[in-house]
């Protein structure tokens, strides 16, 4: 398997009926992602062009077999919706939704990790997954990956990510998947735990890796490239010109004093051995070079 999804993955909407969900939802499925459900609660018996309805995500996963969410409801409803996923036993949840309040976002990460470990959060305020070609769970655009590897790209930042997956595209290097994670304070899923998926991943050989600032997560992940990487990383960090104490886009993108700076977490990755580039457009000619180095 791709890491986290692929060809097999069967996918359950939850927020079908809503207009966002409805379209992101039909254009995963228009990719060839296998959307098994919808769930909208009173709403069970209907369906979406010819895609099921239930009143619950357990009875959707029972009926269909689901083994992912995607997640495209209100922030009101984010929170207990993930840990609905997550109590019916579903392995990846995918939650797209923007401004879910922190303290939702803190209470859900202590519940899945205490009470449901197997459930892989990616998100919330995120792209989603992509494995080009076999899979695809959120909002990026399909038409701008390519598949067959042999990178891996993790981002925080959405729109990096597209411009990662359609530079590349363009070069015909393929992606083995694209992960969003996502910039709020408290993600599901961290770029420790996709460079460990990538490094584990026999089909990936080089990773490119999109942070910005606010947070350290881009240091830990330095400390782990260090450490137990062993294929090449090219990162770009955003955000170099932004003003101390000020937040920049994303929630989680405050620098606080000297902690969080871009300068910081590219001098901590080049000490890593990492590439690291001073813009997207050199990251994904750092990357082509690599890959083309591979042979």
């Amino acid at each position: 398997m791709s890491i986290f999804v692929d060809e097999h993955t069967k996918v359950v909407v939850q927020g079908l009926t809503g207009s966002q969900g409805r379209f992101h939802g039909l254009r995963n499925r228009a990719y060839g992602t296998r959307v098994v459900a919808g769930v909208t609660p009173g709403k069970g018996g209907q369906d979406v062009e010819g895609i099921p309805i239930y009143d619950s995500v357990e009875e959707a996963a029972k009926e269909q077999g689901a083994d992912a969410s995607f997640i495209a409801v209100p922030p009101r409803a984010a929170a207990d919706a993930i840990l609905q996923a997550a109590a019916a036993g579903l392995r990846l949840v995918v939650c797209i939704t923007e401004h879910i309040p922190a303290k939702d976002e803190a209470h859900v990460s202590a519940r899945l990790v205490r009470d449901f470990p197997d459930t892989r959060l990616i998100g919330p305020n995120c792209p989603g997954v992509i494995s080009p070609g076999k899979c695809n769970i959120g909002i990026t655009s399909g038409d701008i990956a390519l598949p067959g590897g042999p990178v891996g790209i993790v981002s925080r930042s959405g729109t990096l990510t597209y411009q990662a997956l359609h530079e590349l595209s363009q070069q015909g290097i393929g992606q083995t998947t694209c992960v969003g994670i996502g910039g709020d304070p408290v993600p599901g899923t961290s770029f420790l735990d996709v460079l460990e998926a990538f490094e584990a991943d026999p089909e990936t050989k080089a990773v490119m890796m999109i942070g910005e600032i606010g947070g350290d997560a881009e240091e830990r992940a330095a400390e782990y490239i260090a450490s137990s990487m062993t294929k090449p990383v090219v990162a770009y960090i955003a955000g170099v010109t932004a003003p101390e104490g000020r937040k920049m886009g994303h929630a989680g993108a405050i620098v606080s004093g000297s902690k969080g700076t871009a300068r910081g977490k590219m001098e901590a990755l080049t000490a890593a051995g990492a590439v690291v580039a001073a813009n997207p457009t050199e990251a994904g000619e750092k990357m082509v070079e690599i890959v083309r180095a591979l042979g």
